[in-house]
């Protein structure tokens, strides 16, 4: 057989840079804009988070450097944070370009998780404060703990951490616009709890529209090493609540619905073929009629 003919399909396969101006709306009001301003080969990377500034009180822009480092530029304008990525200057290693694009991706965590990684911190410094004394002798603003940090990322709801020396608290306060997710809600939030006495903007659940659901990091979840998965995993608690409480609604009517569906079955098949109807005249008297 002879060889196959040569063909001009060139070895590199990659697609050329192209033109990118593109916004992506995320979850809790978060926005990206993906774009290419200057060359086709620099593509910039900008994030808009609402609680942008209470972030960088607890060290966001230091965690940020941390992370992007020679990637970080000034904002763009009407941004919180950009970074910009040169395609012909990436790492030499598939790793590390893999690497980067994974950073890329976890823009949004990475700012959020400023507060819990200060609460991990504040955590350490009182633990090491605390074994010092007994807990009778131990000095208020060790017992007390840190201050509560708030985090109001969005409208009417906040996400608060407060470390202590044998643990750190996390409380979510959450919204229930209608009052389905309000029934839904009550098996699982609560009024606010000692932790947020004094602290601006909380409010009681008069009509069960607010709620607040809290969770208690223990030693075993505050090692160095389980630090970044419990940073991720608590920070997408709220949208993964109020999803399943959509689910859990939509499965319900879907029950429902085919509950009717047999009903009305049922229904149909009581029904004889030939029924007889019975009418009446004007007069009163009445008269059968067949079939029908």
């Amino acid at each position: 057989m002879p060889p196959a003919a040569p063909t001009d399909r060139p070895t590199d396969l990659r697609a050329p840079p192209a033109h990118i101006d593109q916004t992506v709306s995320d979850f809790d009001g978060v926005t990206f804009h993906i774009s290419t301003p200057e060359t086709k080969t620099q593509i910039l990377v900008s994030l808009q988070i609402r609680c942008f500034k209470e972030l960088v009180q607890y060290g966001a822009e230091e965690v940020l450097q941390r992370e992007y480092g020679q990637y970080v530029v000034t904002p763009e304008n009407g941004y919180d944070f950009s970074v910009l990525v040169d395609l012909e200057n990436l790492p030499a290693e598939k790793e590390e370009r893999d690497e980067l694009i994974h950073k890329i991706s976890l823009l949004k965590r990475n700012a959020m998780a400023a507060p819990f990684e200060h609460a991990y911190s504040e955590y350490y410094k009182l633990k090491e404060a605390a074994s010092q004394y007994t807990s009778e002798e131990a000095p208020q603003g060790v017992r007390e703990g840190g201050d509560v940090m708030a985090i109001h990322y969005r409208d009417e709801e906040a996400i608060y951490v407060k470390a202590s020396h044998d643990r750190v608290t996390v409380i979510f306060s959450t919204i229930f616009r209608e009052e389905t997710d309000r029934v839904f809600g009550k098996c699982c939030v609560g009024d606010p709890p000692l932790e947020l006495q004094g602290v601006p903007g909380v409010s009681s659940t008069t009509n069960g529209e607010i709620g607040y659901v809290t969770f208690v990091l223990f030693p075993r979840h505050l090692t160095p090493q389980r630090m970044p998965d419990v940073i991720s995993h608590i920070q997408t608690f709220r949208d993964y609540f109020h999803y399943h409480i959509k689910a859990s609604k939509a499965y319900i009517h879907s029950r429902m619905r085919r509950r009717t569906a047999d009903f009305l079955q049922v229904l149909r098949r009581a029904r004889p073929e030939n029924e007889e109807k019975e009418r009446k005249t004007a007069s009163g008297r009445t008269f059968r009629v067949q079939g029908a």
